[in-house]
């Protein structure tokens, strides 16, 4: 049996998956409620083994650590995420990683992550990780895009375009939701164009 393997990305109406310094926007661009807090911890809850790329599992390492250093520490949904079972696919980083329960596996993504869909008990998940997840679709081994847009536009501030220099993919959509009344959250299964 083949796990399941969702690229989980969030991105402003516009696409850009970030914003630089000079966006004074705060954490999920300023917009998020209960409801998509709530949605976050369920979808996070399950077991499954989050696949991230160093790049990203830096951009973690750096933002939660200075959270966790905090009197009031980490809400519940990035508690969760820096306790999930991780893979960190990397030919930079060397251990030990400073993560709870974190796997460092250098090599090519391709390669780490067909191995782990056809190995891994648990579905798959990678939160951001744009270039790994990029070259992961055009592989074929991106069963779900789940992509949580944000009522912002970012042209000015905007940094790291989701889908640049991606492949070309027909999506059929297999979920849609709305939360706190202006997040739009859908799930997709790519198909090469």
């Amino acid at each position: 049996m083949t796990a399941t393997y969702t690229f989980d990305v969030f991105a402003s109406l516009d696409g850009f998956g970030s914003y630089n310094s000079d966006g004074d926007w705060g954490g999920y661009w300023g917009k998020h409620g209960p409801e998509f807090l709530d949605r976050r911890l369920a979808m996070y809850s399950p077991d499954q083994r989050m696949v991230l790329g160093a790049n990203t599992f830096r951009q973690f390492v750096r933002l939660l650590g200075a959270v966790i250093a905090q009197p009031d520490g980490l809400d519940p949904v990035n508690t969760r995420m820096r306790n999930m079972p991780t893979t960190v696919v990397s030919t930079t980083l060397e251990g030990p990683l400073d993560w709870p329960d974190a796997t460092l596996v250098s090599g090519n993504a391709v390669n780490v992550v067909a191995r782990l869909k056809k190995e891994s008990a648990v579905p798959l998940r990678s939160h951001g990780s744009l270039s790994m997840n990029r070259a992961l679709m055009a592989a074929g081994l991106v069963d779900r895009v789940q992509l949580t847009i944000f009522p912002v536009l970012t042209g000015r501030t905007g940094e790291h375009p989701v889908f640049a220099g991606a492949a070309d993919f027909d999506l059929e959509l297999l979920e849609s939701r709305t939360f706190d009344g202006h997040i739009q959250e859908l799930t997709y299964r790519p198909t090469p164009h």
